[in-house]
């Protein structure tokens, strides 16, 4: 059974006399879980638990910038959580949610501090959603770490199952070139996110009711200093999943064409995250592909965000901080990226 920690919600859960997680079965090492909420007991804390799965479905319609209540738009776009946790944050190798909820506390190189799930989701909120905190205390937070709870049954604390985040990708010698991306948009990705990338309503501007396929750039989108703006987050993203329904091992986008288009996306205008100069106070820390400086090496800034990549890792682990003489093989793959 998984170990809880001492947060809100185990607090939540057991005064309402449930068991936080409820006899849960460890799966099979190879197995992926398949963690089915509408399989729980009625109660109260199905009811918590599937309230936290539509804020991450539906966040558009529950938290979302048109919704009628005001006070209830804390969220500044008009995405659903899911737009990149797949599956509901389900989906291997699609940014799943599964054993998350064991991965915290954690040392978070972007604020150099411990941080609770709470402060994570927080995190995503403005940054993702290009919004506002929401209550810690609120019926909305306690419903997503309920539903990150839920979905992290069986897998052990502090273990990242293998799956977690998006597969690494092989670095280039070259940079990521947004011009050349700008056809492989067209190839890969202008049917469903449109030409303009403001992406496919449900319905209309102002009704809450989202996107059958996200905005990836322009107002309606996640803003710079969201993990999706890096150029190695975006491109490992993009070849393990996209097309949308494709799966991770049997990517549809070749390597170099995800590390093109991602550059090509994130050239594009979105909204602004100030003060992201305060982000990873340890510079050592920020990863490479971070767009915004200051990073604690004499590269150009450009090379940040679209490579190549291999000379600023190389330069990382040897503890220098100037470009080298000559550029490193582009053999390793590149870090996983953090969110």
């Amino acid at each position: 059974m998984l170990k809880t920690r001492p947060i809100a919600i185990a607090l939540i859960l057991a005064a309402i006399g449930l068991s936080p997680l409820a006899e849960a079965q460890t799966p099979p090492a190879s197995a992926w879980p398949e963690p089915n909420a509408d399989a729980m007991p009625a109660g109260a804390l199905k009811e918590v638990v599937l309230y936290g799965r539509k804020l991450f479905n539906e966040t558009y319609a529950v938290i979302g910038p048109d919704v009628p209540n005001r006070a209830m738009r804390y969220s500044g776009n008009n995405l659903s959580c899911k737009n990149c946790h797949l599956g509901g944050g389900t989906e291997k190798f699609a940014l799943p949610l599964i054993g998350v909820f064991g991965m915290f506390p954690a040392d978070m190189a972007r604020e150099n501090e411990v941080r609770t799930l709470e402060d994570r989701i927080q995190g995503c909120m403005e940054r993702s959603m290009n919004g506002r905190q929401i209550p810690v205390s609120g019926k909305e937070m306690k419903a997503m770490v309920a539903y990150i709870q839920f979905l992290s049954i069986g897998v052990p604390t502090g273990r990242a199952p293998e799956g977690r985040s998006t597969p690494p990708l092989p670095v280039m010698a070259r940079a990521a070139d947004p011009k050349r991306g700008a056809q492989v948009y067209l190839d890969y990705c202008e049917e469903c996110h449109m030409k303009d990338g403001r992406g496919m309503r449900n319905g209309v501007a102002g009704d809450a009711k989202g996107y059958t396929y996200p905005p990836l750039w322009g107002p309606d989108s996640f803003n710079d200093g969201a993990g999706m703006h890096r150029v190695i987050a975006s491109a490992s993203f993009i070849r393990a999943n996209m097309p949308f329904g494709t799966h991770y091992d049997k990517p549809q986008v070749p390597v170099e064409d995800a590390w093109d288009v991602a550059a090509y996306i994130n050239s594009q205008d979105r909204p602004k995250m100030a003060n992201l100069d305060r982000d990873y106070p340890i510079r050592a820390r920020k990863p490479v592909d971070a767009p915004f400086a200051p990073h604690p090496d004499n590269f150009p800034l450009s090379q940040h965000k679209y490579g190549p990549f291999q000379p600023i890792l190389d330069a990382r682990r040897a503890g220098a901080t100037a470009p080298a003489a000559t550029a490193a093989p582009a053999a390793a793959a590149a870090p996983a990226a953090g969110r």
